[in-house]
């Protein structure tokens, strides 16, 4: 079965977090991991050859080498991955960077939950939007 979520973050700890919390929901076999957008541009480029895209690319906004916005600009100027869903993930909410992601072709913005309860319903979110069962919006 081929990923249907990229995940790209640079904490090793919110990776293990969201990991943790699509294995409780018993989806943990969905999800790649890589820490940074050269990463991501990367996989995508791979899995493209393969004809394994994922369905749903998660995004974190601060990372080191290319950040979030960066890798957004660079996916939804690609023919190949411009129409897969792009979920910006952060930390905080800062409206101007939010707004800019949207205008850029994000689907949403989602702040990253604090306790592992909302994470858990996070994570249920990304598999169900990942699988067509939700709208991204």
């Amino acid at each position: 079965m081929s990923k249907k979520i990229l995940l790209v973050d640079d904490d090793v700890e919110d990776r293990e977090i969201i990991q943790d919390a699509l294995g409780d929901l018993g989806y943990d076999s969905v999800i790649h991991f890589e820490e940074n957008g050269e990463k991501a541009l990367a996989f995508l480029e791979s899995a493209f050859n393969s004809g394994s895209l994922p369905s749903m690319v998660i995004l974190d906004l601060n990372m080191p080498r290319m950040n979030g916005t960066q890798t957004l600009r660079q996916l939804k100027k690609d023919t190949r991955f411009r129409n897969i869903p792009v979920i910006i993930y952060s930390t905080s909410l800062n409206r101007i960077e939010r707004d800019e992601c949207l205008s850029l072709g994000a689907h949403s913005y989602v702040i990253k939950p604090v306790s592992y309860r909302d994470t858990v319903a996070t994570a249920k979110r990304f598999y169900e939007m990942s699988m067509g069962m939700e709208n991204p919006r």
